[in-house]
C-alpha cells in the first residue's frame, strides 16, 4: 500500500485515510491506485463490515490533483470512477469523515460514501466551472438528490463553496462535529452499524441505495429478491434466539 494512502483495520471497520496533507490530500495516480485496493479489501473480508474515508492533516480531499492531470496520470478507473470510488457499487457502509475541505473530486468522494460526518467549518463544493472543467465524477448527479434542486443548480454552476452546516441543514451530512473530531463520530457511528447483523445491514444498505431507481410497479418485487435471503439466514434465526433468551446475538454473517 502507498505511504500517499494509510490503511487501518479498526474493531472490524477499514479506516482508509489519503496522506497528501502537504497537497491538501489532491488524488493523483498513487492516491487512486491505492484507494481502489483498498476498497477492494473491504468487499473480499468478510470480516470487515464497514469502512471511513478520511484525510490527513485539516483536509478531506482538494480533489484531483491538476499537476498530475497535467501530467497525464490517470486517477480514474474504468468502470470505477475516482480512485475506484465514485462509480463502484459499494456492497458495505462508507461513512466520509471530513475536515476543512471537500472539494471538486473531495465533494464528490464524500457523496459516493453512504453517509457523512463533519467538522462544523467543513467546506464542499463542486468549483470544476471555474477551471474550465465538469464534476463528472458524480457531482452533478448526486448532489441534486441530497439537496434542493435550486441551490444544487446555483453550487453547480456558481462553484461557490457551502459549509457543513447548509449541507447538514439539507440533509447531505448525517452529523456534525467540533473541528478535530469527524472521524472519532464517524468512527462511532461505524460501531453502531457494526453491531448489526452483517448480512441485514448489506442488503438493508442496496434496497435503500437502488429504490430511487425502482418503479412503484417492481419494487416490492426487486425488494423481495434482495431481502428474501435474509429471512431463511442464520443470523435471522440466531436474532429471534438472543431476543428470546435476552442477550446479545452473536452474528455470523451467514
Amino acid at each position: 500500500m502507498s505511504d500517499e494512502v494509510l490503511v487501518e483495520e479498526q474493531d472490524r471497520v477499514l479506516v482508509i485515510t489519503i496522506n497528501r496533507p502537504r497537497a491538501r490530500n489532491a488524488v493523483n495516480a498513487a492516491v487512486a491506485t491505492a484507494v481502489n485496493a483498498a476498497l477492494e479489501r473491504l468487499t473480499e473480508r468478510d470480516d470487515l463490515l464497514a469502512g471511513v474515508l478520511t484525510g490527513a492533516g485539516d483536509t478531506f480531499c482538494a480533489g484531483m490533483d491538476l499537476k498530475a492531470f497535467l501530467r497525464g496520470e490517470t486517477v480514474s478507473l474504468p468502470g470505477l470512477g475516482l480512485a475506484g470510488l465514485t462509480e463502484r457499487r459499494l456492497t458495505k457502509p462508507m461513512i466520509a469523515a471530513v475536515e476543512g475541505y471537500a472539494l471538486a473530486g473531495g465533494c464528490e468522494l464524500a457523496l459516493a460514501c453512504d453517509l457523512i460526518v463533519a467538522a462544523d467549518n467543513a467546506q464542499f463544493g463542486i468549483p470544476e466551472v471555474k477551471r474550465g472543467l465538469v464534476a463528472a465524477a458524480g457531482g452533478l448527479l448526486r448532489l441534486p438528490t441530497r439537496m434542493p434542486y435550486q441551490l444544487a443548480m446555483e453550487y453547480a454552476l456558481t462553484g461557490d463553496p457551502f459549509d457543513a452546516t447548509v449541507a447538514h441543514r439539507h440533509g447531505m451530512v448525517n452529523r456534525l462535529t467540533q473541528p478535530g473530531r469527524a472521524l472519532t463520530e464517524a468512527m462511532a457511528l461505524a460501531r453502531r452499524i457494526t453491531t448489526n447483523a452483517p448480512l441485514a445491514v448489506r442488503v438493508s444498505k442496496a434496497v435503500v441505495s437502488r429504490a430511487p431507481g425502482w418503479s412503484e410497479e417492481v419494487a416490492f418485487e426487486r425488494q423481495r429478491e434482495l431481502v428474501q435471503p435474509v429471512f431463511v439466514s442464520e443470523d435471522a434465526r440466531e436474532g429471534a434466539r438472543a431476543f428470546a433468551e435476552k442477550r446479545d446475538p452473536v452474528w455470523r454473517g451467514k
